[in-house]
Parts: C-alpha cells; sequence; structure tokens
C-alpha cells in the first residue's frame, strides 16, 4: 500500500465496532464486568508464545506471528468495547534486534501490512494509536507509516493503544535519565527537585497513568524489560495460554481475576476499607 493511501479514509466504508450487537452472550459478559465499575483503566500485555504456538501446529514462526495478529485485533476492539483508557502492546522488544534477520525483515514486513489494513479501523473506532520505543531503529517506511497513522488519529479519544516497538523498561529509564540531566544542565530544573514524580514524567508513558493489570501469555513468570518503573504496583496476571490463541474470552477471565484481587499500595487491608468507606460516604 502506497503511504499517502493511509491517509484516504473517504474510499472504504466505516466499520463500527460499538454497532454490532449480534453476540448477546458477549455483550452480556461486558455488562457484568463493567457493572463491577473495577474496569482497568490501563492494561499492558507481553504477547507471548507465537513462536511455540506456530511449533505445536506445524507452522512457521511467521505464521505464528501473522495467527497473533488476530489476536491483537480481538483484545483491541473488546476492550475498546470494555471501556478501558489505554491499552500497551509489547510487539517487539529491544532485545528482539537480535533475532535471525529473516524473521525480523518479516515481522516489519508484516508490521507494514498490518498498518495498511487496521489504521482505518482504528480510526473509525475513535482509537489513538501512538508508539512508545526506539523508533530511530525501525525501518523507514515502518516509521513512515507509524507516523502517518499516529497523525491520523491523534485526535481520538475512545482508547489510546500504545504500541511498544523497539522497547525496553531499561531504554525507557535511561533516555529519561539522560533527557532529566540536559534539563539539569540547561538549568530548566534542579538536581534536589527530581521525585519520583518527575523521573515517571520523562519517561515514554509520563503522560499516561501506569498500567493497572500486566497480562503476561505464554506461562512464563518475567516481566522480560517491560515497563520497569510503570508496572511497580500493576496486578500481573500470567495465562499458560499462547498469544494466537489469547482472545476476548481469555481476557474476560483476566479481568474477574483482577476484580477479585484487592490492591493496597502498600498499605494495610483494614486502611483500604476505610479509605473505602469514606469514598461511599461522599
Amino acid at each position: 500500500m502506497a503511504l499517502n493511501n493511509l491517509m484516504d479514509i473517504s474510499a472504504a466504508p466505516k466499520t463500527h465496532w460499538f454497532s454490532n450487537k449480534s453476540n448477546a452472550e458477549d455483550n452480556n459478559i461486558q455488562a457484568k464486568l463493567k457493572a463491577t465499575c473495577l474496569i482497568p483503566r490501563h492494561i499492558a500485555v507481553i504477547m507471548d508464545g507465537n513462536g511455540r504456538w506456530a511449533r505445536l501446529k506445524g507452522k512457521t514462526r511467521i505464521e505464528g506471528h501473522i495467527a497473533g495478529v488476530e489476536s491483537v485485533r480481538d483484545i483491541v476492539e473488546s476492550c475498546s468495547q470494555l471501556g478501558v483508557d489505554y491499552l500497551t502492546l509489547f510487539t517487539f522488544s529491544t532485545e528482539n534486534w537480535k533475532r535471525p534477520e529473516q524473521e525480523i525483515s518479516a515481522l516489519m514486513q508484516l508490521l507494514i501490512k498490518v498498518l495498511g489494513r487496521e489504521t482505518r479501523k482504528l480510526h473509525d473506532n475513535n482509537i489513538r494509536l501512538n508508539v512508545i520505543g526506539e523508533m530511530d531503529l525501525l525501518p523507514e517506511k515502518v516509521r513512515a507509516l507509524l507516523i502517518k497513522a499516529m497523525e491520523l488519529t491523534k485526535n481520538n479519544s475512545k482508547l489510546m493503544l500504545n504500541i511498544a516497538l523497539s522497547y525496553s523498561g531499561q531504554w525507557d529509564l535511561t533516555q529519561a535519565c539522560r533527557a532529566i540531566a540536559l534539563d539539569v544542565e540547561a538549568g530548566l530544573i534542579k538536581a534536589k527537585s527530581i521525585d519520583e514524580q518527575l523521573v515517571a514524567s520523562y519517561l515514554s508513558t509520563g503522560s499516561i497513568p501506569d498500567p493497572d493489570l500486566l497480562i503476561r501469555t505464554s506461562g512464563e513468570f518475567r516481566i522480560s524489560n517491560f515497563m520497569l518503573w510503570q508496572c511497580a504496583y500493576s496486578e500481573i496476571y500470567v495465562t499458560n495460554t499462547y498469544w494466537p490463541d489469547f482472545h476476548r474470552t481469555q481476557l474476560y477471565e483476566a479481568l474477574r481475576e483482577f476484580q477479585n484481587r484487592e490492591r493496597r499500595f502498600g498499605q494495610t487491608s483494614e486502611q483500604i476499607e476505610k479509605t473505602n468507606i469514606s469514598t461511599r460516604k461522599l
């Protein structure tokens, strides 16, 4: 697809996810989840297991990545329907550049194809696309498509979809420290004024809240250098399901688990209950 075609949104009919009322059972499940008023404002996902899924199916790794795109589509759609404000997907890590060149090339071509096919749908459904990571390391065509997609959707407000590309938590902290040091040298801030809030504001996610829920697929119990600062108090949900098999049904299970957690942020259960009682009185 030519780059300028991405900006031509008038040719094809619009696709509105919210007008689809055909699945009464799914609508009912979503209504029950929303009725609790405990939908996470920000969900982050480590999408893992494409390669192992492909191996089990006798397919190639790239076929596993292609299958994973269908999961991305379903999770983005269901999160927007549920009222999640921010969804961050760990798509390609800094360490992934060490993979075989053939696989990296295939992944970049897949990304180009997906951007060309899906950006219009995101825009039609009021979803803003944002990228965090070292975009300068991405191929020029990929960067150009991402920039155009972000520009097209920048005023959308239903859901912010953050794609973590060429991203790592250590990179994020390093670039934040570098930017803070430069601003101290320039006299824009004083060293003694540096605190947790200021550091957070210099991260690539500085303008959005930290994840309430971190989901990891494929059963691995590690966060793989993802949002190291931001996930300090995220509830972590690990499932053995490989990413290509993770769809809205599995997301609903993660949300039910989240809704049964007690988030204390270092306080006691009694303190949390007192706070809840005071809030209810207001």
